[in-house]
């Protein structure tokens, strides 16, 4: 039987896989192990759960609120929130653990349950498998006063903005900023901060109906708020996706500024500022070339880790680091958050605008992005992509003559049949001739069809 948590916990179709009995016994199966086993006070658990306005989200988490205060959890619900909301409010009110109801960035009729530890980290693997151990055992079944207590967390969206202002270097006085909601989770929250910092707010894909989440808007669909910000006049654009755990930016002209711009204009602040521990960022292999080298100018170095937020926390952990991310927008400031924060991230773009008196466009020029292509080759051996003499020649005489001006990536996939050939270079043809010539390699060798990914 396949592993039942995926890279961001147990994620499907609601009523499909993902049905209110699992949901309910994943709750039971989380009390155990995040609650009574890891309680040695004597008191009832505390757990924090909260959603996005997915429809399904009302019947999911009351069967997760069901499955907690029948195994003696006490419960508070903090409602439609943000992903890195629920993460932070499981640390600032000392509970033992959270859950959120989200699919992030997925279409409407999925959904998905995330577990944070303590202090609002991440689950490791190896937690993550004793819950679905725990699954097959007989739950807790207390009665009387030791049942526990669902109430309604009230104050948690006002603690979760105070937080988020008090990260700033400086008010948002004079901006004008359009934020793109998703129709999400942060369609409630991230107008309202954006305000309090002194920010002129135009607010877009905020009307969530619990069936509408990331349909045409948000940081996959970045056209509506590029034409919004040119509508408007903004100095600049900020779209989350449906949980909020990410976001993507657009300049005054309407370009889109991705994660890599992004980590690139916070990093080199938080450098000048002397606040960017060892001098290191953490980022992901697919991060652009062009990142890496306008860092290295800078003196600051980059921590590369596999694909994956995960990935990105656990580098940041094991070296203390307390900037990371993604180029999808995943930006972690592990001096505030212990995950991905699109709200956080918006703030801390906006304030480096208000601080320095540059534009977004401007900033973004920190960094100069390398043309890059991929190509998805499929129906491969993926096992024997790293091995092969043929495939390893083909790649080293590219780098060969890429030299510093590029860069080659193999990546079998984790999912799918398929190997990912992405390249760099100084300009789109040489990407596209070397990519190319490299796909079929791997077709010539492995055996396979090809097809270009967007």
């Amino acid at each position: 039987m396949s592993r039942l948590f995926g890279t961001d916990g147990v994620r499907g179709l609601a009523n499909g896989l993902l049905t209110a009995e699992l949901a309910m016994q994943l709750a039971q199966a989380a009390a155990v192990v995040l609650g009574h086993d890891r309680t040695t006070d004597g008191k009832r658990p505390r757990a924090v759960v909260a959603r996005d306005p997915r429809a399904s989200g009302e019947f999911l988490a009351a069967a997760v609120e069901a499955g907690l205060s029948s195994s003696g959890i006490d419960v508070y619900d903090a409602g439609v929130l943000p992903t890195p909301a629920a993460a932070y409010l499981v640390a600032d009110l000392d509970a033992d653990f959270g859950v959120m109801l989200s699919a992030s960035h997925n279409p409407a009729p999925d959904n998905g349950i995330k577990f944070f530890a303590r202090g609002g980290q991440k689950l490791p693997d190896d937690v993550e498998d004793a819950i679905e151990a725990q699954l097959g055992k007989e739950p807790q079944r207390p009665v009387g006063a030791d049942v526990g207590r669902i109430q309604r967390f009230s104050d948690a969206e006002d603690r979760y903005i105070v937080h988020l202002l008090g990260t700033l270097p400086k008010r948002l006085d004079g901006l004008k900023v359009v934020l793109d909601c998703a129709h999400g989770a942060a369609s409630g929250c991230s107008p309202q901060v954006f305000k309090d910092a002194g920010a002129e707010v135009v607010v877009i894909g905020a009307e969530p109906d619990g069936l509408n989440i990331n349909e045409g808007v948000g940081s996959t669909h970045l056209g509506p708020l590029k034409e919004a910000v040119l509508k408007h006049g903004a100095d600049l654009g900020v779209a989350h996706d449906g949980d909020a755990d990410r976001c993507l930016a657009v300049d005054h002209e309407g370009n889109e500024v991705d994660g890599d711009q992004i980590m690139a204009i916070l990093a080199l602040a938080l450098n000048d500022a002397g606040k960017l521990k060892d001098n290191v960022l953490v980022a992901t292999v697919m991060s652009n070339l062009g990142l890496k080298i306008a860092l290295r100018d800078a003196g600051i170095t980059i921590l590369e880790t596999a694909v994956g937020d995960r990935y990105v926390l656990e580098g940041m952990r094991d070296g203390g680091y307390n900037l990371g991310g993604e180029q999808s927008g995943h930006v972690i400031f592990s001096d505030y958050a212990t995950t991905g924060d699109g709200v956080l991230t918006g703030l801390q773009l906006a304030a480096q605008v208000a601080l320095t008196g540059r534009s977004l466009k401007e900033l973004a020029t920190a960094m100069t992005k390398l043309p890059q292509l991929m190509i998805n080759v499929k129906g491969v051996d993926k096992a024997r992509a790293g091995t092969d003499e043929g495939v390893a020649a083909a790649v080293a005489e590219a780098e060969l003559e890429l030299g510093e001006t590029g860069r080659v990536l193999l990546r079998p996939s984790g999912t799918e049949a398929l190997v990912r050939v992405m390249v760099e270079a100084a300009d789109m043809e040489t990407a596209e001739r070397i990519c190319t010539g490299l796909a079929a390699v791997v077709k010539e060798r492995l055996g396979a069809s090809t097809e270009l990914a967007v």
